[in-house]
């Protein structure tokens, strides 16, 4: 079966699920997008390595990197390779320079493993077209512009000082509230973008 590529378009919280997030995969150079259902800790996994957050202390995911790291063992790339009533399942495709093995995991922890390892994520035709939806480019642009996308959330910190943000984006990493430390950082890059 020929595979699909797939890039991390975003993540926001689920209206139809307390607690959940939505992370959102598009097809590379496609219109077509794949919403996974995750929970709060993976998102949290996520939304880390995509902003490059350095937590005080490992968390899963990072100590997976690390003991495979240790033992030469390398993810060469994460397959969603099954939609099973309504849940996808995946699978990393990994190495120890001898021999090539998959290991099943949750999508959502392959996801956050295939950041750490910059390993390329793919899906088959089959998945994508039954649980993907086509995106056009003007809803794409009034989603950004809803009340609770980045874009909204940024004016939460519109009163703060450039320094108080700072200081509450390390008070934020520190506590371990890395959502509220995504939406600092960025409010931070943007008023830097305004400065250039």
């Amino acid at each position: 079966m020929e595979k699909i590529k797939l890039e991390i378009i975003g993540m926001s919280y689920s209206q139809s699920q307390s607690g959940a997030y939505a992370l959102i995969l598009g097809e590379a150079g496609g219109k077509r997008r794949l919403p996974i259902i995750i929970g709060g800790f993976e998102a949290q996994a996520i939304a880390i390595e995509l902003e490059k957050m350095k937590p005080s202390r490992p968390l899963t995911h990072d100590l997976f990197k690390s003991f495979s790291d240790t033992f030469n063992i390398k993810i060469q790339e994460v397959i969603i390779n099954k939609f099973i009533e309504g849940v996808f399942h995946a699978e990393l495709i990994c190495t120890d320079g001898n021999r090539e093995f998959q290991i099943d995991a949750r999508t959502s922890d392959a996801v956050a493993i295939a950041l750490r390892f910059q390993c390329p994520i793919y899906t088959y035709e089959k998945i994508l077209s039954t649980a993907g939806i086509i995106v056009d480019d003007q809803k794409d642009q009034e989603e950004k512009e809803k009340p609770g996308s980045k874009k909204a959330t940024s004016s939460l910190y519109e009163q703060y000082s450039l320094e108080e943000l700072k200081d509450l984006l390390q008070k934020s990493v520190t506590n371990e509230e890395y959502e509220k430390a995504s939406k600092i950082r960025d409010e931070i890059k943007r008023r830097e973008g305004l400065k250039k």
